[in-house]
Parts: structure tokens; C-alpha cells; sequence
């Protein structure tokens, strides 16, 4: 007898109409990241910018920050991407009701609201304090270096860029020179109503080249600037030699995202940003965090114990970071605010043994010493521990699983605002798994 089979008819249509939800499972992250976006963000900021009451009705503001969020959560990140997923993914579908945006329009919608997205990173991590995630007991800190937008081989330094300036300006103007005798010439040659003063592409290239080349260096010159009229930095080392208003030759800029620098990371330099999170140990809630365009991770503390009280209300109890935030003047203002820190310094290994550390100098200072013999008592079981198992695997997260290993944006502003997305994204998953 031959096997019997189930009826398969793609063709055939239901009996009653179906809500594109019922297609997704009901423990779907797409309903939890539905019902948050329509029911406890206040986007507020962002529909009151849509006041003119001619032309087309655009999408939803609220349909489209529910779409930046859940793709975010999904590791879909680039407008084609999301685009082509509303028309492919039955779980785009559900949190887009059907509606189909094109990438122009996801992308011109990120960089319209950029300052309101960059906000609802307290918003998510307010619902998380709700929900008892975070408690701020210990709270590890840590940078990521993450690619720019931009090739590492588009710098050049500022020693280069005075270099090639005047090698392109001693070309172009032998070029004219040569044109300018070529055009007297022919003029003898052919009479003065002929022409011959169209430039060939080469002299163009090189022309659009030297104004870029200028424009990098006159902002390297005001960056100089700025910096030496600055009010010194307690935090920063004395030996540092007082700034002289002048850019060091060796200073680069890039020409693709000039805002973007170049850091050393363990595979090697890379243009890029420096992405920092704050992270609590009960849950690993991202409570705090930042970008900017500084390699060094030292000038971070304290602006981000600064975002973890304002994010908060609150201080954390203790805090742990590797020893790329120690210095000196990091463990006093710790000390001052009476949070228990757990700084790594250059002198002791990862492992913590006792046997395998180096006792610092004389010359270090009260608060790094007392630091190093603190951990160095701990051993094993140094609270310093929880740092890896706790900020490591974050990064884990977001790079790994949810695949994002390059900036899609440029510029510092912009390029924050994707980081802040990305820290949402990740707490909402963490609040979603509570939920369920």
C-alpha cells in the first residue's frame, strides 16, 4: 500500500483573514519588542517633529523606531538589509504590519532623529530597573574598538600632509606653467580664437586631492589649537609636555571619517571608535554607556561612574576594570565618591596569583599602590574576577551573535547614536528573556 501524504496546496487561500502576528510564534522577541515600542517608550520627541499637514503621510514614527530596534536585536543593521527583510521576513512583516519601507527611507529616518534614538537607551534601562535587572552592586567597566566607516589606508599624517601638499602644488603649477606657453604657441600658430585651456583629468584628480589635503590640515591646525588653549586635565600624566598649539608631524587624519582615529587593538591598528559599557553583575544590563574617538581608556572612568549615577540615580557599589583605567588620579576620584574599586595595574598578571605579580615602583602613587595590594591579597578570589565573566561576554554578544563588527555611519555624533542603539537592542533582549 503506498504511503499516505498530507495535502500541500501553496495556492490555496484561508477561509478567514489572518493577522500577519498569528504567522509568528507567541513567544516571539517580535511581540515583546512590539508591545514596548507602542505601549512604554515615550517617543514623543520624535512624532512632534512631524507637524506639516501637506504631502504624503509618512510611515509611522512609531512603526519605524520599532523597526530600527528589532532589526538591531536580530543583527541586521545596514537600511538594504532591513529593507529587504520587510519584504522577506514574516517577523519584520508582524512589527511593520506589511508595510514596506525602502532603505532611503530607514536611512534618512535614522539620521533625522539621531539625538531622540541615542535617548532611549534610559528609557529601556529604566524598564529594566523595573523589572529588577539591575541592581548596581558590582558593575564591570570596558572599551571595544570597533571599525569606522573608513579605510585605515585613507589617513595620512600631519607631517604627510605638508609633504604632498607642496609636491601637488609644485605639479599643478608646472602644469599651468606649461599650458600658459602651449597657449601662446598655438596662439601664434593657430590665432588667439582657438582654445586650449580645458585641464585633463589628472591636473582635476590632483586638484580635488589638495583641497582635501588642505581641509585635513587646517583641522588637525584648529584641533592643536583648541588643545592648547584648554584648561589642563588633572587626569592626564604631568610629564606630558604642555600642547604648543602646533600638530605633531606624526598626527593623522583620515579623509573618509576624519572624526574617526586610529587604535591599537589585538589584531593589529584599525580606524576606528572606542566603544565603552558599564555593565551590572546580576544581570549583565548594560547600565552606562558612551563613545568616543580616544584609543586610551583612562580618560573614561569617570565620565561613565558620571552616566551611571545620571542613567540611575544612583552610584554603583563596587566597580572593576582592567588596567587600561588605572592611574592615579582614576582610583582617587574612586575613593572620593566611596565606591570600592577593583583596578588591575600594569604590574599584576590576569591571573591574579600572587606569584605572578610584579611589585610596582616606589615612585607609583598611595592609591595605585593600595590597588595592586588589594588585588594581590584576593588571588582567586578577587572580586576583580567577575570582570571578565561579566563585560567580556557583552561584547561577545554584540559582536559574535549578533554579528556587528563595523560602523555603518561617520562622523562622532552619528556613529554614538548607532552605539547607543546597539546597547538598547541588548537590554531589551536581556528584558525580554525575563518576560517570557
Amino acid at each position: 500500500m503506498a504511503k499516505t501524504f498530507r495535502e500541500w496546496t501553496p495556492e490555496q487561500s484561508t477561509m478567514f483573514p489572518a493577522s500577519v502576528l498569528d504567522y509568528v510564534p507567541p513567544g516571539h522577541v517580535v511581540h515583546f519588542v512590539l508591545n514596548v515600542v507602542r505601549e512604554q517608550l515615550d517617543l514623543k520627541t520624535i512624532l512632534d517633529k512631524y507637524e506639516e499637514e501637506r504631502g504624503y503621510p509618512p510611515f509611522h514614527p512609531v512603526m519605524m523606531v520599532g523597526l530600527l530596534l528589532y532589526s538591531n536585536t536580530q543583527g541586521i543593521y545596514s537600511s538594504r538589509r532591513i529593507a529587504r527583510a520587510c519584504q522577506e521576513r514574516v517577523d519584520f512583516m508582524a512589527m511593520t504590519g506589511m508595510q514596506k519601507p525602502d532603505f532611503r527611507t530607514i536611512s534618512l529616518f535614522r539620521l533625522r532623529h539621531l539625538e531622540e534614538l541615542k535617548g532611549l537607551f534610559g528609557q529601556v534601562l529604566k524598564l529594566c530597573r523595573k523589572a529588577g535587572l539591575v541592581k548596581l552592586g558590582h558593575v564591570a567597566l570596558d572599551g571595544t574598538k570597533i571599525r569606522a566607516n573608513a579605510s585605515k589606508h585613507k589617513s595620512m599624517s600631519y607631517g604627510g600632509m605638508k609633504r604632498r601638499e607642496e609636491e601637488l602644488k609644485a605639479e599643478v603649477d608646472r602644469w599651468f606653467e606649461q599650458a600658459d606657453r602651449i597657449d601662446r604657441e598655438e596662439d601664434e600658430l593657430y590665432g588667439k580664437d582657438r582654445r586650449g585651456d580645458e585641464l585633463p583629468d589628472w591636473v582635476t584628480d590632483k586638484q580635488k586631492r589638495l583641497e582635501k589635503i588642505q581641509q585635513a590640515k587646517k583641522e588637525l591646525e584648529a584641533e592643536a589649537r583648541a588643545e592648547a588653549e584648554a584648561p589642563p586635565d588633572p587626569s592626564k600624566t604631568a610629564h606630558k609636555a604642555k600642547p604648543t598649539g602646533v600638530p605633531e608631524d606624526k598626527k593623522q587624519k583620515n579623509f573618509t571619517d576624519s572624526e574617526s582615529r586610529m587604535m591599537k587593538t589585538r589584531d593589529g591598528f584599525i580606524q576606528g571608535y572606542n566603544g565603552q559599557a558599564a555593565v551590572d553583575a546580576h544581570s549583565q544590563v548594560i547600565v552606562a554607556q558612551q563613545l568616543n574617538n580616544n584609543g586610551s581608556d583612562m580618560h573614561q572612568l569617570i565620565s561613565m561612574l558620571d552616566q551611571i549615577r545620571e542613567q540611575n540615580g544612583r552610584q554603583a557599589k563596587e566597580v572593576s576594570a582592567d588596567a587600561g583605567y588605572c592611574s592615579e588620579h582614576n582610583l582617587k576620584e574612586l575613593s572620593r565618591r566611596r565606591i570600592r574599586g577593583y583596578l588591575a595595574s600594569r604590574w599584576q598578571k590576569d591571573s591574579l596569583a600572587k606569584d605572578g605579580d610584579t611589585k610596582p615602583p616606589a615612585k607609583v602613587g598611595a592609591y595605585v599602590r593600595q590597588m595592586w595590594q588589594r588585588l594581590r591579597q584576593g588571588g582567586h578570589r578577587s572580586r576583580y574576577r567577575l570582570r571578565k565573566q561579566v563585560v567580556e561576554p557583552v561584547f561577545g554578544h554584540i559582536k559574535h551573535a549578533r554579528g556587528f563588527r563595523q560602523f555603518l555611519l561617520r562622523g562622532e555624533s552619528k556613529v554614538a547614536t548607532e552605539w547607543s542603539l546597539l546597547c538598547t537592542a541588548h537590554n531589551l533582549l536581556k528584558l525580554a528573556a525575563v518576560a517570557k
